[in-house]
């Protein structure tokens, strides 16, 4: 059992970190200025250069992979995919959402009780506040979207790193979720993260 953990854990962090290192090789920069180009880059750059929306993005994964049992494991995912998908239509748009900003951080927080509670969450709600999340999520991309990147170009930038980090996450989690102290340990820092970030827009 233990070479396996070990392996889906690495696999999970050779995932993550091979994703970024080429991403911000071929293009370092700032999440929120232009990048040039066709917006590809600027979509993929923007959810791994802001905290919040990594977190959350992994999070999503590992509950995904903690609530495979009482969900399918793609029904978070999707769920929050399909949100941000729909945020962003917005954000690009210029639809204003007040309090995006503070849901987003709670966004962070609310994942790491599910984590810490092990998936024992309710699946009738959960997809839900995953979708909702994703939405607040999703306005943030498509408002900081630069003015040059071509729309659709950016969304489906972000999208694509968005599923490479659910995926990693999920991966995580199949890591952990044999170790009670490990999940309760990631759900936590995920939770204090989430609060830490949620001191900071209010």
């Amino acid at each position: 059992m233990r070479p396996a953990i070990t392996r889906s854990a690495l696999i999970a962090a050779t995932t993550l970190g091979a994703t970024a290192a080429a991403i911000w090789a071929a293009q370092p920069a700032g999440a929120h200025t232009g990048h040039g180009g066709n917006g590809l880059v600027d979509g993929v750059l923007h959810p791994l250069l802001g905290l919040d929306h990594l977190l959350a993005m992994v999070a999503v994964g590992v509950l995904a992979s903690l609530t495979a049992r009482k969900l399918a494991v793609w029904t978070l995912p999707v769920a929050f995919v399909g949100g941000m998908v729909a945020g962003g239509g917005l954000g690009i748009a210029g639809v204003p959402a007040p309090g995006a900003e503070v849901a987003i951080a709670a966004s962070v927080a609310l994942l790491g009780v599910a984590v810490a509670a092990d998936g024992r969450i309710a699946r009738g709600w959960l997809p839900a506040a995953v979708a909702v999340f994703g939405l607040a999520h999703g306005h943030a991309h498509g408002a900081e979207a630069p003015t040059t990147a071509h729309p659709a170009l950016y969304v489906v930038g972000f999208v694509i790193v968005t599923i490479g980090l659910h995926l990693a996450g999920a991966l995580g989690g199949i890591a952990v979720r044999r170790h009670t102290t490990a999940r309760h340990a990631l759900g936590a820092g995920l939770a204090a993260a989430g609060a830490a970030l949620l001191a900071g827009t209010i």
